[in-house]
């Protein structure tokens, strides 16, 4: 597959800004706490799932010194419809007894402390840092990585790799760039039956095959 061209990577980083400029997470959150748990659960589940189980969720356990003395069966209950619901149950009371023990009640905005907590791994870390604090990172979700590699941005075989190599490539802007890629991934440059027409990226697209990660 053909790669882009620096000239070319510099206009789809334009292009990207450009559209993008206020793309923000489409899942719902009033704090850092609401925002990793939405994102912990959002792992291989769609964000419009995980806004139908967190309110109720939220309005239960508000806080992480309630999620830490929540029973597991009882959020297993409220988060059943989600996918790896069992394994995720278990790590965000985990989580919430370590933020609570450790951390005084409080989100550490720190990669290296987030991937202490339980299910935080460095996408979800990135993610939360991005939507939270503007983070100049970048995280690659199933969509990143497909749109990636369709605009040879990337011949990488993991998001860790896909990763590295974008921001080499595109160094600033990266928040916005990867809120902007997951919408387009999402809604445009879809795994089957991409939206070709509605794309403002048609010149640069070196395939349409289906990428996973």
């Amino acid at each position: 597959m053909k790669k882009a061209t620096k000239q070319q990577i510099r206009e789809i980083h334009n292009l990207f800004i450009e559209k993008y400029s206020d793309a923000v997470t489409e899942l719902n959150y009033k704090n850092a706490y609401e925002l990793v748990v939405a994102v912990a659960l959002s792992a291989q589940c769609t964000d419009i799932r995980v806004n139908l189980i967190t309110p109720a969720l939220f309005e239960k356990y508000p806080d992480p010194e309630t999620l830490a003395e929540a029973k597991i069966e009882d959020i297993k209950s409220i988060i059943n419809s989600c996918s790896f619901f069992n394994n995720k149950a278990k790590n965000i009371i985990a989580m919430a007894k370590r933020v609570v023990q450790v951390y005084n009640k409080e989100i550490p905005m720190d990669e290296k402390e987030l991937i202490t907590l339980a299910g935080v791994g460095q996408k979800t870390a990135h993610v939360v840092m991005i939507e939270y604090m503007g983070a100049n990172l970048m995280a690659v979700d199933t969509h990143v990585f497909r749109v990636s590699h369709r605009l040879g941005l990337s011949d990488d075989k993991t998001a860790t790799k896909t990763e590295e190599t974008l921001v080499k490539k595109f160094k600033n802007n990266l928040r916005t760039l990867h809120q902007g890629m997951v919408l387009f991934g999402r809604y445009i440059c879809k795994a089957k039956n991409p939206k070709c027409d509605e794309c403002f990226l048609t010149s640069y697209c070196k395939t349409k095959e289906s990428f996973k990660v």
